[in-house]
């Protein structure tokens, strides 16, 4: 079990790429004012070969987890798991941290988040708790069903949460994850939203699962259907065998987790607008959302401290106020969602490495050489 922190390696902005719009310090979700990001990476090969981990997010920091954010959600393509999704969808917030793992270890880690909480938060504990749990699938590389992922890393997970530049690639929940016929995985992007003397960020943060090699575009360049990396989850028979059947994995089957943070003062409409924006972001690398994909995205704002929250008050009637960017001018924050989902999703990419999981199966990364050349770009010696 490892705990990673942000690296030299070269991030897609490094190897030439002109994304557009202005990045935050850090250019990741980090750079919301307050919000923490940990990880856990689990990498072993005994008992079982697993590669997977948990990816941890305090949207106001360790010191205020359960103070609650105004929230909105999204689905491209509803394959898949977000928990804590009706409460949302009825309150329009949540009050608990988030995290992120693979399909089968949701149970595991809303328990960590559980006890962790009763820890650091007994008064929220006290009540009642609905964690904020996505998942997407690591099988390929990862022996899913081992059950390698005990509360106990979800809780380290949120233990080593920091601000900051964060690891990318694969790292967390991403690190058995596979995205566009190559090694896929954990990714962020921030941008800056500024008016006269105001701004404001808008961050996200990807767990990189979805797509498959031909449709990968960067920039509108068709990279992926022109790599000459290879590709054995989609060209080897790893599926028939293990479902003993002669069924073929469809390519694209994955998913992608997308979170997306804001210190903008937003209603729960307006994060929920900001949330379906992701799909634009998405689609400028080329996905065109699988069937059997699981794209759910969450947007909240750390904006309004006070309002929203849910507590019991001994029947006497409360009233709130709420600040909020006015809806003529929320384009420029849509904007922003596009393209930091975009940059986060190929900073995922770039950082990831290749790697050999369960039964031998492998999952090659996106060559640097390929995108330099796309983008004119000199090498660079990378450690």
């Amino acid at each position: 079990m490892t705990y990673p922190s942000a690296s030299a390696a070269p991030r897609a902005r490094d190897l030439g790429i002109p994304f557009d719009g202005e990045p935050g310090p850090w250019n990741a979700i980090t750079d919301v004012p307050g919000l923490e990001v940990g990880y856990v990476t689990i990498v072993v090969d005994e008992p079982a070969a697993v590669r997977t981990g948990v990816t941890a997010i305090l949207p106001r920091g360790r010191t205020k987890p359960g103070a609650a954010c105004a929230a909105g959600i999204a689905s491209l393509n509803g394959n898949g798991e977000l928990t804590g999704r009706s409460w949302i969808e009825e309150a329009g917030q949540f009050q608990m941290p988030v995290a992120i793992t693979n399909s089968h270890a949701v149970g595991a880690v809303h328990t960590g988040i559980d006890r962790w909480m009763a820890q650091h938060d007994p008064y929220t504990a006290a009540q009642w708790m609905l964690p904020v749990v996505g998942e997407t699938w690591d099988g390929y590389l990862n022996s899913i069903n081992a059950d390698a992922v005990r509360p106990e890393h979800a809780m380290a997970a949120f233990d080593a949460a920091t601000s900051g530049p964060i690891a990318e690639g694969n790292v967390g929940g991403g690190t058995g994850m596979n995205c566009y016929g190559f090694k896929g995985g954990t990714g962020t992007a921030s941008r800056v939203v500024g008016s006269g003397e105001r701004s404001w960020t808008v961050g996200v943060l990807l767990q990189a699962n979805f797509g498959y090699r031909s449709e990968l575009r960067v920039l509108g360049r068709s990279l992926g259907s022109q790599s000459a990396a290879p590709n054995p989850m989609d060209t080897t028979d790893w599926f028939e065998k293990d479902t003993r059947t002669g069924a073929h994995a469809t390519p694209g089957a994955g998913s992608v987790i997308v979170i997306v943070a804001t210190d903008a003062p937003m209603l729960p409409q307006q994060c929920e607008a900001l949330a379906r924006r992701v799909s634009l972001g998405l689609a400028r690398t080329g996905t065109t959302g699988s069937h059997f994909s699981g794209d759910i995205f969450l947007a909240f704002s750390t904006a309004n401290e006070a309002g929203l929250a849910s507590r019991m008050n001994g029947g006497e009637i409360v009233t709130e106020s709420l600040e909020h960017v006015a809806w003529g001018s929320m384009d420029p924050f849509f904007t922003a969602v596009v393209e930091a989902t975009e940059e986060a999703v190929l900073n995922a990419l770039v950082a990831a490495r290749d790697m050999v999981g369960r039964e031998g199966h492998a999952s090659y990364a996106l060559p640097h050489d390929e995108i330099r050349t796309a983008f004119g770009a000199a090498p660079i010696l990378e450690r």
